[in-house]
C-alpha cells in the first residue's frame, strides 16, 4: 500500500470521525495528495524522457517499422509499437499479466520474440538500470527500467496499464 495513500486515508478518517462528515480540510488534503502524485508522475516521465527515454522510444519505433515490413513480422512490429508507448511514459504505470493468461499462442510468440529482439531489449534495460542505479538521482529511473524488463522479455501475455486509479481508490475510502 502506498504510504501517502494510507496517511491520507488515516487523516481523512480522523477528520470525518470528529466532524461527522467530510470537511473542507479532508477535501483539500484529498486534492493535495492526488495533485502531488500526478505532478511527481509527470516530472518523473519528463526526466525519464530526457535521460534516454527518447532514444529507447525511437529504437522501439524503428524496430516496429522494420518488423512490419514483412507479413510474418507484423505481430512483432505491433508489439514494438505497444512497448514504445509504454517506454515513453513509464511512471504511473505498472506491468501486469493479462487475464486470462495468453495460452499456447502467446507462448510460441514469446519464444520467437526472445530469439529475435527480446533478449537484447531485456539486457539493454538491465544495463541501463545498472547505470542509473549507480547514482541516487538516477535510482527512480533504474526502477522504471527494471519494471520494463519482463515486458521487454515476454511481451505477449503482459500489458502495461495505468496504476489502479489512485483517485478512484482513494475517493472510495
Amino acid at each position: 500500500m502506498d504510504p501517502m495513500w494510507s496517511k491520507a486515508t488515516t487523516l481523512r478518517t480522523n477528520v470525518t470521525k470528529q466532524c461527522g462528515q467530510p470537511t473542507d480540510l479532508a477535501l483539500v488534503y484529498d486534492q493535495t495528495v492526488v495533485g502531488t502524485r500526478a505532478s511527481m508522475t509527470l516530472l518523473g516521465n519528463i526526466v525519464f524522457f530526457i535521460f534516454g527515454g527518447f532514444l529507447i522510444f525511437a529504437g522501439y519505433v524503428l524496430g516496429g517499422i522494420i518488423l512490419c515490413i514483412t507479413i510474418v513480422g507484423i505481430p512483432f512490429g505491433i508489439m514494438c509499437f505497444r512497448l514504445a508507448g509504454g517506454v515513453l511514459a513509464p511512471f504511473g504505470r505498472e506491468v501486469r499479466e493479462t487475464e486470462p493468461p495468453g495460452g499456447t499462442l502467446a507462448l510460441i510468440m514469446n519464444i520467437i520474440w526472445i530469439i529475435l529482439p527480446g533478449l537484447e531489449l531485456a539486457v539493454m534495460h538491465l544495463l541501463l538500470a545498472l547505470v542509473f542505479a549507480l547514482t541516487i538521482v538516477g535510482f527512480p529511473i533504474a526502477v522504471q527500467h527494471m519494471k520494463l524488463v519482463p515486458l521487454a522479455l515476454l511481451p505477449f501475455g503482459h500489458v502495461m496499464t495505468s496504476r489502479p486509479a489512485f483517485d478512484e481508490e482513494y475517493r472510495r475510502s
